[in-house]
């Protein structure tokens, strides 16, 4: 095991064989051993530091009837809202005050908001605070969708692929959705200029070990410049209601994984590890990640933005949420780092 362990470190590919083999068999000292090699491989690139993004779910309606998700469009149960221009942009003044300098605009596939309503936010954003980054996170467009909202300033884009495997991705979606389409649109992206962000849920319904390193091998290939990952979490409106949760233990060996494949990605503990553990997220750091979202949106739509179940932070404001992470961040042993903490391997087209 630590022979693969340090094959993976020095090289940073394996075989879909010997990656089954780790997921398979890995235990406790060497999960431990795994964890120092991806923290000592961030620290090379990034060193200590946790950079903050500043969320802002601004709607959740969304056309899509994903299998595990809260805002599926059949759940009638969902409370609906969106944002305005003018509540996005005082997220947006908030974060300024807060110190952030990335905003993550993270919405469901949700037909009012046209490439021409997407293009006013980002510039306005822009406009306001040109030194800051913008994420979008809302699904699968067209190429020249995704063109329009680049050339307005949005500089990443995050697009879970949630799994690369064929068969289990028709398990988790309804048929018009498709893993090919999926994959083109992170291609795109990627083709056009973005950092981009893929992804997947660790013991999703129907996972395997041999889908889980297909998924790696898959995030291998694309080169992403960030990946978010998070246990899947069931929600009580969903199929996959009594399904298991994914644990810490899948998720960090996950991250530290991804970690030694891809050494200068940007790795988020996300806020669904944080919901599974109390200390989710730092378990998360010390496995190799080095980013963090807390949430900027207002307090009146976070618990209608649920995607799985006891998602925490959803009562917090804003400034509550970036203050109590970066006290967790630095009790951790990590540094925060507020700039928009680009990928150090890219420049803007």
């Amino acid at each position: 095991m630590r022979n693969l362990i340090d094959e993976l470190a020095e090289k940073h590919i394996l075989t879909k064989e010997e990656l089954v083999y780790i997921i398979k068999n890995i235990n406790d000292e060497d999960r431990k051993y795994l964890s120092e090699k991806a923290s000592c491989l961030r620290d090379k690139y990034y060193g200590k530091k946790v950079y903050l993004r500043a969320l802002i779910e601004f709607t959740n309606i969304c056309k899509n009837d994903c299998y595990y998700c809260g805002i599926r469009k059949s759940n009638k149960n969902a409370d609906r809202y969106r944002l305005s221009l003018e509540q996005i942009m005082e997220c947006a003044d908030i974060g300024h005050e807060l110190g952030y300098s990335t905003y993550v605009l993270q919405g469901g596939e949700d037909p009012y908001f046209t490439d021409d309503k997407i293009v006013e936010i980002v510039k306005s954003i822009k406009a306001k605070y040109p030194d800051c980054a913008i994420t979008l996170s809302i699904g699968e467009k067209s190429y020249e969708s995704y063109k329009k909202y680049y050339d307005a300033g949005a500089d990443r884009y995050l697009l879970r692929h949630e799994t690369a495997n064929e068969e289990h991705y028709q398990k988790l979606h309804p048929s018009d959705l498709k893993l090919s389409n999926r994959i083109q649109c992170l291609r795109n992206l990627k083709e056009i200029g973005y950092q981009i962000g893929a992804g997947f849920m660790v013991h999703s319904p129907y996972q395997t070990p041999e889908i889980l390193a297909e998924d790696l091998l898959f995030l291998k290939d694309l080169d992403p410049h960030m990946v978010g990952i998070g246990p899947f979490i069931p929600h009580h409106d969903t199929q996959f209601k009594d399904e298991p949760a994914g644990t810490v233990e899948e998720t960090t060996l996950m991250l530290s994984l991804i970690r030694l494949l891809l050494p200068t990605c940007l790795l988020p503990a996300t806020t669904a590890l944080g919901t599974i553990d109390p200390i989710g997220r730092e378990k998360g750091f010390d496995a190799g990640a080095n980013v963090a979202m807390p949430n900027l949106s207002p307090t009146s739509s976070r618990k209608k933005y649920e995607l799985y179940d006891n998602k925490i932070c959803t009562g917090d404001e804003a400034a509550e949420c970036r203050y109590c992470i970066e006290k967790r961040i630095n009790l951790a042993g990590y540094e925060l780092d507020m700039s928009r903490g680009d990928n150090i391997t890219w420049t803007r087209k």
